[in-house]
């Protein structure tokens, strides 16, 4: 990313927060899905006028509406359902038209008959439209005539809204997703945080029972944080803005996943603590001595997690080793302290042996996140991922995947050693 000179970020400080908002919301979807949408319609209308001798060519500024979308995949899937249903319900019409005529009877019958057609030449999302198609055609008195028109419109709307993107790439979201993984991964570290500086008081069910909350409120988070990285996911596809875009969409998937399972495996942990406590009313939950370590395995567990959101969202070329180098100090650390946990628990057990399942679920659950995070154990599921993607994609698509293995020399790699970050994130 270029370097914002002096004087322009000293302006943007200064600048009044609805500007500063303004600012910042001019790139979120909903803005650009706003503005190229309308840039769309307007032209395919003005075109539309201009070659065809319908008054009032609205089918154009319509089409172009519905195709143009965030991104560029997006954009040509929907063009091209649109004219299929478009196309379907055209000749579905036209057929009806020169056998029956309009009719109440032929209306419900050619309703059935392009929902069902709609159904088989899968057009998504605009099965709808084949019956509307055929009805708006239906019922004109010329109908060969409306019937081309209606074509024509159609592909002049999704030829403009296909060519808009094409000359207008679109943004890519690969940012805005990589900052909702890095605020997620960043409240769970908070919560271990909050955890660890309250683990070693004489904490009690009440306490550990609203950790425990906290930790389910991230639920929702990881479902806020999955449709960022989806939006994130097709806005790389088709996208000359983008290099090595399978790369960047496997190493945000997996690594979400695995954020998802340590969120999943955090919850649990906060629950071993609640019932911990709940089994040893007026008692310490934890000896003070355990207590103090686990507080201690805490932090460098939540450390561990930054880490890592740290490292699938930094670019290959600015410091994805110094992330990697991060995480792996805090998996180190972890593995340290659990280790010294152990054997403290194990005293424990020695003399108090009624609850030796909850501290051993301690072990167990801190042993599952850092095997989780796990750098080594990452890099394997990331080939394994790639492995598995372009073995599916040479068994749909075997002449593309021929005709690549020509143009190319190789397809994406899984990075090595302090390459393992989030690849090219450049976005609008």
């Amino acid at each position: 990313m270029p370097e914002v000179p002096a004087p322009v970020t000293a302006l943007a400080r200064k600048a009044p927060a609805p500007v500063k908002d303004l600012a910042r919301r001019s790139v979120e979807p909903v803005v650009t899905q706003t503005l190229r949408s309308t840039s769309a319609a307007v032209i395919s209308y003005v075109l539309a006028v201009t070659l065809l001798p319908q008054p009032a060519p609205l089918t154009a500024p319509l089409t172009a509406l519905l195709v143009v979308q965030v991104t560029l995949f997006a954009t040509i899937r929907t063009g091209i359902r649109r004219v299929n249903a478009v196309i379907a319900g055209v000749l579905i019409a036209s057929g009806f038209s020169s056998l029956v005529g309009l009719t109440w009877w032929s209306l419900g019958l050619t309703i059935v008959t392009a929902l069902v057609i709609g159904r088989i030449v899968r057009v998504g999302e605009f099965v709808p439209e084949v019956a509307i198609s055929a009805m708006l055609v239906l019922g004109v008195s010329q109908v060969a005539n409306t019937a081309l028109d209606r074509v024509y419109e159609t592909l002049i709307g999704a030829g403009v809204g296909l060519a808009f993107n094409l000359f207008l790439a679109p943004p890519v979201y690969v940012r805005t997703a990589n900052e909702a993984i890095t605020a997620m991964a960043r409240r769970s570290s908070r919560l271990y945080n909050e955890v660890a500086l309250q683990v070693g008081e004489d904490y009690n069910a009440a306490r550990a029972a609203d950790w425990l909350h906290a930790a389910r409120r991230l639920d929702n988070d990881i479902a806020e944080v999955d449709e960022e990285l989806r939006q994130a996911e097709e806005s790389t596809r088709l996208n000359p803005r983008v290099r090595e875009g399978l790369l960047n969409r496997v190493v945000l998937r997996t690594g979400l996943d695995t954020l998802e399972i340590c969120a999943v495996v955090q919850r649990v942990q906060f629950r071993t603590l609640t019932d911990l406590a709940a089994k040893r009313p007026g008692r310490r939950p934890l000896p003070e001595e355990a207590a103090d370590s686990y507080a201690r395995l805490l932090l460098h567990m939540g450390s561990a997690v930054e880490s890592f959101a740290a490292l699938i969202t930094t670019p290959l070329s600015t410091g994805a080793e110094d992330a990697e180098d991060a995480l792996t100090r805090a998996l180190d650390a972890s593995h340290a302290e659990r280790d010294h946990l152990a054997t403290l628990l194990l005293e424990v057990i020695r003399t108090e042996a009624a609850q030796w399942q909850l501290y051993g679920a301690l072990l167990a659950e801190a042993d599952r996140i850092l095997d989780e995070l796990d750098v080594e154990k990452r890099s394997a599921r990331l080939i394994e991922e790639l492995d598995r993607i372009t073995s599916r994609q040479r068994e749909r698509y075997p002449r593309l995947a021929a005709l690549r293995a020509r143009l190319t020399s190789g397809g994406p790699r899984p990075p090595g050693r302090g390459r393992r970050g989030g690849g090219e994130s450049g976005d609008g």
